[in-house]
């Protein structure tokens, strides 16, 4: 793992999981609580190959978080000319509004990552890409919002079996990331445009947390503490004068109904 980059959850990795995830699942709705009566943004970057339990960790997230003011975006190969605009322009429509949170399962990692490793993007286009998302990130910042950054990476005998069980799985969604990258042909290539990505795009207003993906339960465990401290971190040591009970009262109403 690259030095800089962001560890948690190593105090998780054996005891009981599901008890840490109720407790962290709680922290997170306290936290988004604080987050809209601040009006605060968040964002929440899920990266990593199919596999990797970004979907487990979105679903985690789903039952902590309001709906009312979270929007999911499931985001695919950009496959658009060149003259439709620039490759980012398509992120800036999603981004989130006061009191909102938006999740993303991939992103414009796409551009350095798949599209990289697929030869979507030329190579002068993706190594372009590593600079223009460190600004597009730092803009979100300097307007106040919170970018949280999750990498699962997984080692490839527990990837294929996962995607193995998924195929044999009748009630399992099929996976929606490119097929090419669902076998190991690429594998070496994927991790080399990783290894890259995190070198160009650790920064200390967007740092990535790189999750271990290989256990569920403490894989969970480590997504879910990174967001909530972060939440925490950015808005609940900073509740809104005057609104620091009426919302938590609003939401306590809300779980008894």
């Amino acid at each position: 793992m690259p030095s800089g980059l962001i560890e948690v959850g190593a105090e998780f990795a054996t005891g009981g999981a599901e008890g840490e995830l109720a407790v962290l699942r709680e922290r997170i709705a306290r936290a988004q609580v604080a987050q809209v009566g601040a009006g605060g943004r968040a964002i929440i970057v899920l990266e990593g190959l199919e596999g990797s339990l970004k979907l487990a960790v979105a679903k985690q997230l789903a039952a902590a978080l309001d709906p009312r003011f979270a929007a999911t975006h499931s985001v695919s190969p950009d496959r658009r000319r060149a003259g439709e605009g620039h490759w980012l322009a398509r992120f800036w429509r999603d981004l989130p509004a006061r009191g909102r949170i938006a999740l993303y399962m991939h992103s414009w990692y796409h551009r350095v990552l798949e599209d990289r490793v697929l030869g979507l993007a030329a190579e002068a286009d993706w190594n372009r890409a590593h600079d223009e998302i460190n600004e597009f990130e730092s803009q979100q910042r300097d307007h106040g919002t919170l970018i949280v950054k999750l990498m699962f990476h997984v080692t490839e005998a527990v990837r294929i079996r996962r995607l193995a069980e998924i195929e044999a799985d009748e009630l399992a969604m099929a996976p929606t990331g490119p097929a090419e990258l669902r076998t190991s042909e690429l594998r070496a290539a994927y991790d080399e445009a990783l290894a890259h990505m995190l070198a160009q795009n650790n920064m200390r207003w967007s740092p990535w947390t790189v999750v271990d993906a290989d256990k569920p339960g403490p894989a969970l465990v480590t997504a879910l503490t990174a967001v909530a401290r972060a939440m925490e971190q950015a808005f609940v040591a900073r509740p809104p004068a005057g609104q620091g009970s009426a919302l938590p009262m609003r939401r306590m109403r809300a779980k008894a109904d």
